[in-house]
């Protein structure tokens, strides 16, 4: 994989489509040899490859960050809590797993609330391809639950006057990880044939298209 051909939009919808269930990294791996990038072509693809590769463990990391910055702040707290979830659900994987969860949980006491939560069928047209499936969860597009939570999550930054907590939060978390993703050299012989079919299994239906 030539991470210098792929783009910032490929690797930000490689991001969105890519399965984020996968546990995290080992700490020993995470943290296990950092050099100096040769050049700028070399910091580029370094830089997308760490990104994708390691995107569990700066998931973490920044809610660490932000959880550290939040801790006399409660109602921050559910603020970030939202923030971050109203920014996974922009990831598919996410998104349908998550609506799999509550259909199921709520199926178990409301069968008739469960079917009323049912996407609406979107029928394709033989010998065409079809376009990107549109998202929902529990029923209802995508861009609605984004809305709404993100919403009360800057309403709760509002109340409890953590904007500037969490901006800060952000920089340092963002710079950790840029600095992360900048000087780990890949490990190419642990996880070059693991990390390479990830990668291609994700571009392979854009491929079909």
């Amino acid at each position: 994989m030539d991470w210098g051909n792929v783009t910032a939009e490929d690797l930000i919808d490689a991001l969105r489509e890519v399965d984020w269930s996968s546990p995290p990294r080992p700490l020993s791996e995470f943290f296990s040899r950092f050099t100096l990038p040769k050049s700028s072509s070399k910091w580029n693809s370094r830089l997308k490859c760490n990104l994708y590769y390691y995107r569990t463990n700066y998931f973490i990391m920044m809610v660490l960050i932000m959880g550290l910055g939040f801790l006399r702040r409660p109602l921050a707290i559910v603020a970030a809590l939202l923030t971050a979830l109203s920014i996974a659900f922009m990831n598919d994987s996410f998104a349908g797993t998550f609506s799999e969860k509550v259909m199921r949980t709520v199926r178990q006491f409301s069968p008739h609330l469960a079917a009323k939560m049912r996407p609406p069928l979107t029928p394709g047209i033989r010998g065409r391809p079809s376009a990107k499936r549109a998202i929902y969860i529990c029923g209802r597009p995508r861009w609605f639950f984004v809305m709404i939570f993100s919403f009360v999550s800057f309403t709760l930054w509002y109340v409890s006057c953590g904007l500037l907590t969490v901006l800060w939060a952000l920089a340092i978390g963002l710079l950790a990880t840029i600095l992360h993703a900048s000087f780990r050299t890949p490990n190419l012989k642990a996880r070059l044939n693991t990390f390479r079919e990830e990668f291609r299994a994700v571009w392979r239906n854009y491929s079909e298209l």
